[in-house]
């Protein structure tokens, strides 16, 4: 065997960066969204053994929605590339160029099997600049190939090595490949592939047998005149090893996808549902289709599914044609090299072999597939079309008439595939130049035009968008998909009862449900969404809640194994102040996948409905166990625990915060809450930079403007105090607590009566009936000697106020000091403060902020590209906007906090009268 000299390793590297190089300026596309930029089995945080239980999108493998594609190895290469760089695109598509190198230089050593030096050279030149190979290697959900490819190569070597001296067996190169065959196998599929051309060449090229001399051996043996060979033995005997070990790998990956096909529908692969002779006519013409990629690779498309290529129906049909020459062309081939002795027929032979055997798994004979034509799965075939043309290029090469233009051709078919790879790597650099280079290649693809839309859409630009929503539709008419992203489009436009209508088509286009008769038609779950798209959208209108409810039990009465509809029932439930029933909502769905933490997430807001705090941190600390990153949860469930004024939870509720922070840098709101917790302990200092932090993020942070002044006042800091306090005014002027404390700082701190008089007139003008501003009036009005008006205020002070008895002493004060007017004029005030009774500052009753509301949203889903997952921060603060109108569950929140913070407000008090 000869080996690969650091010459022709060089030689390769050079073409492969040469016609791979801007593949490093490509993106995340297609495939690679739901590969690596949606599937958390990437993410450090996520158990390894999550790997062997998941498919290659993250799915697990036991769940009906799952491609059954299981690469674990595959997986764990993109883990590595998410642990040094993270989603940078560029090490993703650089370990991709680095794999093409490695399997282009294996392969040159497999050619060297069967081909001279030169020949071999040839055969991997080709493979490295075919164009077909771009989805494989640009394509960063590619790698299964790639990966596959390295150890199914290794594996086909090592065998090699199995025959010793006289024809004797050696075992550790066929235990060597055994292993390979099982690693190369859980990096793709059709690694076990390799078993079959293992035994191919273990027959025909290892012991040189032909057909002849089988069928003759055979017959001998039937008729009695003969025994079976000894060196026959041997191979019988190698080939029953390499088939017990492939049906073992067999039956373990059999029980791994649990014995279930993964579930395709009629837009994926339509001649998988179409009778015969339909299927088998179609399913026969894709081979020429896929033998004239490899022959013509001019026009690629990144999806041949759906309409791309038209069912063949009719043996009339002209493409049966195309059909009858490649099986005759096939045929010729395999006769040839079964029945000739000689090298040229065993090298034709092995092409065959890696041409037809690693294809099989994508040709729909033994199962469906979830596509049309792939490219990617041309990778492993195309080495053996590389090595027939390199065998055809030698035997013209030969001849002394054909040299040149043999040379010529070569050198033309060498230089054009590389520019035509070099230029179709621009076409993966971002999801809208694939797909539109695509519709350059087949604008019969529903599921292209949408696909745009999408790109579109992500980019903000629904409008153009929709235009290809639209024409996905009118290219599909039943495209249920194409419809629900036409209504999702026109909610974003905000046109509701244009995106109400495209439901409701998409919806008419689902299978009906017969009343009295059971559902037992399977539908892709995707599809179902069409259900809580359309709830969600009419579900906007408080009217017709029982009707969007409705529609969620109709897409559980269809798949009562639809989690995403418990779970948007249960949300919708709780708009309706149903929290019981959503409570059974919610547990429904724990039944169905009890490691979803946003289920636990959402079932703790429910407690929380419920008044059931202790139940609710429960759930908070399921979620947080199975997902230590949600940031909800975190959030909420250190909330939650600060609100119960529990002081050992307080440590473990800062943790919970700063882990927040963590996640959530640019949110205000878990810097504010931190300097909350550390005005409970009474560290200032620390709550002062907590507060400052948060105001950097947002200025206009009005819960943190004012417990900073607050603090301030507190400490001893009035006067720092008060230009917070004129910010805070600034953005809302009509803030009450705030010009509370302002007209006091300006009344005790810097005697500037008049300030003070503004700042509570204002508070008057705001509410007439506010009784700490208008008694901090009178306050005034006693500082200015205006003893008449002094009283007056007092008395339409406690008319408003009747049981303060505060407010009844400093009347009697009042009317005191104007019976006495011929003494010395003094305060009988007590000194310092605005307005005091019993030592206690009444002017500060209630004046410390409220925190933010607890962060409440639930998940739901409004699209349908098979995305349904995490809850949204709806409010930052919803302290810090004014709603006009308040629905009756904002009251109950608004109340409830009021609750919780009385406990700490009297402390407040006794500080700031300085007890």
């Amino acid at each position: 065997m000869a080996d690969v000299s650091l010459k022709e390793a060089a030689l390769i590297v050079g073409v492969v960066a040469a016609c791979y190089w801007n593949s490093l300026f490509c993106g995340f596309v297609f495939d690679d969204v739901s590969a690596i930029l949606d599937n958390k089995d990437l993410h450090p945080s996520t158990p390894l053994k999550n790997l062997f239980q998941n498919d290659f999108w993250g799915t697990p493998m036991s769940e009906e929605r799952s491609h059954k594609s299981y690469r674990p190895l595959t997986v764990l290469t993109f883990r590595l590339n998410y642990l040094f760089s993270e989603l940078n695109a560029v090490s993703y598509h650089f370990l991709n160029l680095v794999f093409h190198v490695v399997v282009c230089v294996v392969f040159l050593k497999v050619c060297k099997l069967f081909l001279d030096n030169k020949s071999s050279v040839v055969a991997s030149l080709l493979f490295a600049v075919h164009p077909i190979h771009t989805e494989a290697v640009t394509g960063v959900v590619g790698r299964a190939e790639l990966l596959s490819s390295i150890f199914f190569l290794a594996a086909f070597l090592s065998y090699t090595k199995s025959k010793g001296p006289d024809n004797t067996i050696v075992w550790t190169p066929i235990a060597v490949t055994v292993f390979l065959v099982a690693v190369a196998t859980l990096c793709k599929e059709q690694g076990i592939t390799v078993v079959g051309i293992c035994c191919v060449y273990e027959v025909f090229i290892a012991q040189g047998y032909t057909l002849p001399v089988l069928l003759g051996t055979a017959v001998q043996i039937l008729r009695g005149k003969g025994s079976i060979p000894f060196s026959m033995l041997q191979t019988l005997l190698k080939l029953i090893v390499l088939m017990f070990s492939t049906l073992l790998l067999v039956v373990v990956r059999v029980q791994v996808i649990q014995s279930q096909l993964p579930v395709f529908t009629r837009f994926d692969n339509p001649a998988a549902v179409s009778p015969s002779p339909a299927r088998q006519l179609t399913f026969n013409y894709l081979l020429p289709v896929n033998a004239w990629l490899l022959l013509n690779p001019s026009e690629l498309c990144c999806d041949w599914t759906m309409g791309t290529i038209p069912l063949v129906e009719s043996l009339l049909d002209v493409r049966n044609v195309a059909t009858l020459t490649f099986f005759c062309f096939l045929g010729s081939l395999l006769v040839f090299s079964l029945r000739y002795p000689g090298d040229s027929s065993k090298t034709v032979l092995m092409a065959l072999c890696l041409i037809v055997l690693p294809f099989i798994p994508a040709s729909n004979l033994f199962f469906p597939v979830g596509f049309v034509v792939a490219e990617r799965v041309l990778y492993v075939p195309s080495m053996g079309f590389c090595i027939l043309v390199a065998h055809g290029w030698k035997k013209l090469s030969n001849k002394s008439v054909l040299r040149k233009i043999s040379w010529v051709c070569l050198a033309a078919v060498l230089f054009t595939h590389a520019l035509k790879t070099l230029h179709r790597n621009w076409d993966w650099e971002s999801e809208y130049t694939l797909f539109m280079s695509a519709l350059k290649v087949n604008k019969n693809n529903a599921k292209l035009w949408n696909n745009v839309g999408h790109a579109l859409e992500n980019e903000k630009n629904f409008e153009r968008a929709l235009q290809f929503f639209i024409q996905a539709t009118q290219v599909q008419p039943d495209d249920i998909g194409a419809h629900m992203n036409v209504g999702r489009t026109y909610k974003n436009l905000n046109k509701t009862k244009e995106a109400e209508e495209s439901y409701m088509i998409a919806k008419s286009l689902m299978p009906q449900i017969i009343p009295g008769k059971k559902y037992a038609a399977r539908v892709a779950p995707n599809h179902l969404n069409v259900y809580i798209n359309l709830a969600n959208l009419i579900r906007v209108n408080e009217s017709r809640l029982e009707e969007a409810d409705q529609l969620y039990r109709q897409a559980i009465s269809m798949r009562p194994d639809f989690k995403q509809a418990y779970i948007s029932r249960g949300e919708l439930l709780l708009k309706m102040n149903k929290p019981l029933k959503a409570k059974e909502a919610y547990l429904r769905a724990l039944e169905l996948d009890r490691t979803n933490s946003d289920l636990w997430y959402n079932l703790a807001i429910v407690y929380i409905e419920l008044k059931d705090p202790t139940e609710a941190l429960k759930n908070f600390n399921r979620a947080l166990e199975l997902n230590p990153t949600h940031k909800l949860a975190l959030f909420n469930s250190a909330l939650l625990m600060q609100e119960s004024g529990e002081a050992r939870l307080r440590p473990e509720a800062k943790q919970r915060l700063l882990h927040y922070v963590k996640e959530e840098p640019q949110d205000a709101n878990g810097y504010f809450n931190l300097g909350m917790l550390a005005m409970d302990d009474k560290k200032d200092t620390e709550a002062e930079a907590w507060m400052k932090k948060a105001i950097s993020l947002q200025p206009n942070f009005r819960s943190a403007l004012f417990n900073l002044a607050l603090l301030y006042s507190q400490t001893a800091k009035e006067l720092m105090a008060l230009p917070i306090l004129e910010d805070l005014l600034r953005y809302y002027p009509d803030h009450t607590k705030g010009l509370i404390l302002k007209g006091d700082i300006l009344m005790n701190q810097k005697k500037d009566i008049v300030g003070a008089k503004m700042c509570f007139e204002k508070i008057l003008e705001l509410d007439p009936n506010n009784v700490q501003g208008k008694h901090n009036l009178c306050v005034v009005y006693f500082e200015e000697r205006d003893l008449i008006k002094a009283e007056k205020c007092l008395v339409e002070t406690l008319a408003l106020a009747p049981h303060e008895e505060y407010i009844q002493r400093h009347l009697n004060i009042v009317r005191s000091k104007i019976a006495s007017l011929g003494t010395t004029e003094q305060s009988s005030f007590p000194p310092g403060g605005t307005a005091a009774a019993g030592g206690k500052k009444k002017s500060f009753q209630n004046l410390k902020e409220v925190k933010n509301e607890q962060k409440t949203t639930q998940t739901t889903i409004d699209n349908n590209k098979g995305h349904s997952k995490n809850g949204k921060l709806t409010e930052k603060n919803s302290m810090d906007k004014e709603i006009p109108r308040r629905s009756t569950q904002e009251i109950k929140d608004i109340e409830k906090k009021r609750v919780a913070a009385l406990k700490r407000l009297e402390e407040i008090e006794r500080i700031l009268n300085g007890e």
